[in-house]
Formats: structure tokens, C-alpha cells, sequence
């Protein structure tokens, strides 16, 4: 048997393109992915749950955690800043786990430094109306909010250069399938495993 690490699956995408939605739908039918549950200093939304959606903790506690080099990558988006503890990630890919990180681009951009052999997956709107439509059908943002978060959509679209494959968003469960051939392919990569599968081989002569 050919040993195999963990994928890190960083899946980025703007506000209201649904990255959060192909995330729960993939995680419904692959118990075998992990999800990084991130650190915010954001206020919880309705139906959120502290270590489940989010670890919502106070900015003095987020800071804290930076001076002590917690985080595999942090970031301030609008008014908030969000962070991914290091440890627990970096332990299951070592014991073959798929790990399955949701996160905006500054951090994504942070972890491609630090951990280059991510899958890092970028969902897209089908279009800008579209998206807006989302970010308002979602009655969680306040139209300053709104209007801020669609000004921003395009400049964060041409960050997709920095990612290695793209999903449009039209339907969620055939975006998660989408993802789910994503990982096939990643995980029969011969550059990610060949060292391994010759020393398994040649364990055998």
C-alpha cells in the first residue's frame, strides 16, 4: 500500500457564490473530509454554533494566539479577522485525512506560501447579478453591508489566478460532485506520492 498524506482542500470564492453551501453538501456525503473549523472575531450570524460553524472568540484572545504563531494563516476581512489553527490541521494530514478549509483569499494566499501542496479551489457566481441576488436573499447583512460586499466581488474574482482549479456555482450538489473529481484526480497525482510507491515497490524485490 502506497502511504498517502492528506489533501488540504482550500475552497475561496466571494460572498454569496455559495462556497459555504458546496461545503456542507460534500461534507454530507464524504465522512472522510475533515473541516477546519476557523477562529473569528465576527459576531455569530442567526443559526450559528460556537465550534461548529465558527470558534467566536474576543480580538484580544485573537491576538494572543498570533503573538504565540497559533494560526496556519490569518486574516482581516471588512471588520473582522479570521484565523485557521495550525496543530490540528497539520496532524491529520500527516495521518492520511483529507482536511476541508473554507476561507477568503487573503488566507488562502497565506496558506499557498506556507503549504503549496493544497488543492486550492475557487467557486464562482454564474454571474455579479446573481451573486447579489444571494447576498440579499440571505437577510443577514445590512444594505451597507450588501453594497460592500458585491463593490469588492470583482476585485476578489481576480485573484483566481493564485488558485488551482474553478467551479461555477450553478447547481450545488453538481458543484460538490465537482469536487469530488477534484480529489480523485489529486489523490493519483504521481508527483504528490512517487518517492513512496517506488520505495513500496521496491521494498518487494
Amino acid at each position: 500500500m502506497v502511504k498517502r498524506k492528506g489533501l488540504l482542500l482550500v475552497v475561496s470564492g466571494p460572498s454569496g457564490a455559495g462556497k459555504g453551501t458546496i461545503c456542507k453538501e460534500l461534507l454530507k456525503n464524504n465522512d472522510q473530509i475533515k473541516l477546519s473549523v476557523s477562529a473569528t472575531t465576527r459576531k455569530p450570524r442567526t443559526g450559528e454554533v460556537d465550534g461548529v460553524n465558527y470558534f467566536f472568540i474576543t480580538k484580544e484572545k485573537f491576538e494572543n494566539m498570533i503573538a504565540e504563531g497559533e494560526f496556519l494563516e490569518y486574516a482581516k476581512i471588512y471588520d473582522n479577522i479570521y484565523g485557521t489553527p495550525k496543530a490540528a490541521i497539520l496532524e491529520c494530514l500527516e495521518k492520511g485525512q483529507d482536511v476541508l478549509l473554507e476561507i477568503e483569499m487573503q488566507g488562502a494566499a497565506q496558506i499557498k506560501e506556507v503549504y503549496p501542496q493544497g488543492v486550492f479551489i475557487f467557486v464562482l457566481p454564474p454571474s455579479l447579478q446573481e451573486l447579489k441576488n444571494r447576498i440579499v436573499g440571505r437577510g443577514t447583512e445590512t444594505q451597507e453591508e450588501i453594497d460592500k460586499r458585491f463593490s469588492c466581488a470583482f476585485e476578489e474574482i481576480k485573484q483566481i489566478d493564485n488558485y488551482d482549479y474553478f467551479i461555477v456555482n450553478e447547481d450545488v450538489v453538481k458543484s460538490a460532485k465537482e469536487v469530488e473529481s477534484i480529489i480523485s484526480s489529486e489523490k493519483n497525482k504521481v508527483n504528490r506520492y512517487k518517492t513512496n510507491i517506488i520505495e513500496n515497490f521496491k521494498e518487494e524485490l
